[in-house]
């Protein structure tokens, strides 16, 4: 079953209000098995509106609708679906002594617009609203399924569970499962990853396969569809060996994050950390403390910007930072320094020129150094991008080489 979700509401369009509700719906019918191919966000004008519904009746099996229900002049979803549909208005006299009840018993006058929530397209189900005014709608039509819900999410969560995936499900011929694998790969580009995995993208059909970039980390999402996870996990498990095999950059899957996985690592040798940053600026050890549980294996951090700092704080010695800051001779010396001023067992140290403007070495330079217990390296790369691109890019590499460093796999 293919379902089309469309959010109305020009305030999304514009950006004044998050549109959570198509992540929220988007993750609902996934996890159900449900199949979505489109997902629309039209504003408060009835001709754009009755057009997308008129389209997603034509390309879908069903369509979930999110906002524009309520009792003001811009609520025009159910005037939307009448215009599409060619269906009449109609007026619930149940659902008005409903809305009439609710405000007495708040003893407020209930104003003559909310009287609009009692109408909904000719054969309309009202849908239980418990926590707000408007009801959701359930209309089928043409031999497909209009669904309405409020665009306020509290409500319209209410309605998704317990209406909306439990009449698609069964209108689908019962439950699905919708199982997703994401590969995290560090070391290649996008493109590299694509080109590697070329023939097994093409011959897709389930599982399929998807890239995501971020930040330098490449994700390789594996998507299977199976009556039961057991079956849907056996169709992906061959093509994540054959990607893993391929690759050979793979380090982590789904919730398996580098922070935790060095973290992980930390804890097997009982080793604690810290950071010692310049051109980053203290991102490392942000990443590093937003884990939970981090207090169990983090010392601190100096953010040693300033050139005297590495100096005065980290003990880097004048002769060192005279051949270079921006250099592995300075960023070991940042790691092996903030090893002692921190009491840490590893220190990844970064030192570099973020721009906009170049400070010693071309912008982009970035050099990341680990110091440890067994041993002290450091790495110079060229991150590409402005300054944010930079500083981003460099936090991710300099954990990556700690991850390295702390498995004991180095670079």
């Amino acid at each position: 079953m293919n379902v089309e979700v469309i959010a109305i509401g020009t305030e999304l369009l514009l950006g004044q209000i998050i549109n959570t509700n198509l992540a929220t719906i988007g993750r609902a019918l996934a996890e159900a098995g449900l199949d979505t191919y489109r997902q629309v966000v039209v504003g408060d004008n009835l001709d754009r509106l009755s057009q997308a519904i008129r389209q997603g009746l034509d390309d879908s099996d069903a369509l979930i609708l999110t906002g524009g229900i309520g009792p003001t002049q811009d609520d025009i979803t159910r005037e939307g679906i009448c215009a599409a549909t060619g269906l009449e208005m109609e007026y619930s006299e149940d659902w008005a002594a409903r809305l009439e009840a609710w405000w007495a018993a708040r003893n407020r006058e209930m104003p003559a617009n909310n009287y609009q929530q009692a109408q909904h397209p000719a054969g309309a189900v009202l849908i239980d609203n418990p926590r707000g005014t408007a009801p959701g709608l359930d209309l089928a039509v043409e031999g497909k399924r209009i669904f309405a819900m409020p665009g306020v999410p509290a409500e319209m969560e209410l309605m998704l569970h317990g209406h909306v995936i439990p009449a698609l499900i069964e209108l689908g011929g019962g439950p699905a499962v919708l199982r997703s694998r994401v590969l995290r790969s560090y070391g290649m580009g996008e493109s590299k990853v694509a080109e590697l995995l070329a023939d097994i993208f093409e011959r897709q059909t389930n599982p399929t396969m998807a890239f995501l970039a971020s930040a330098g980390e490449i994700k390789v999402r594996l998507t299977a569809k199976a009556s039961t996870i057991e079956e849907a996990d056996a169709l992906i498990a061959p093509v994540e060996a054959a990607v893993r095999e391929r690759l050979g950059t793979v380090f982590g899957a789904d919730d398996e994050t580098v922070e935790q996985i060095i973290f992980d690592a930390l804890q097997a040798r009982g080793w604690t950390i810290g950071t010692a940053e310049s051109a980053t600026g203290g991102m490392v050890a942000a990443a590093l403390t937003a884990i939970p549980g981090a207090s169990n294996y983090v010392r601190g951090s100096v953010v040693a910007y300033a050139t005297e700092v590495k100096e005065q704080v980290l003990g880097v010695d004048t002769e060192t930072l005279g051949a270079g800051v921006v250099s592995e001779p300075t960023a070991i010396a940042m790691a092996s320094g903030a090893r002692e001023v921190l009491g840490a067992d590893v220190v990844v140290a970064i030192t570099g020129s973020a721009g906009p403007d170049p400070q010693e070495r071309d912008v982009g330079t970035i050099v990341i150094a680990v110091a440890t217990p067994e041993d002290a390296r450091a790495r110079t790369l060229d991150m590409p991008g402005d300054r944010e691109r930079i500083r981003t890019y460099a936090t991710t590499a300099a954990l990556q080489l700690t991850r390295l460093a702390v498995t004991g796999e180095w670079w």
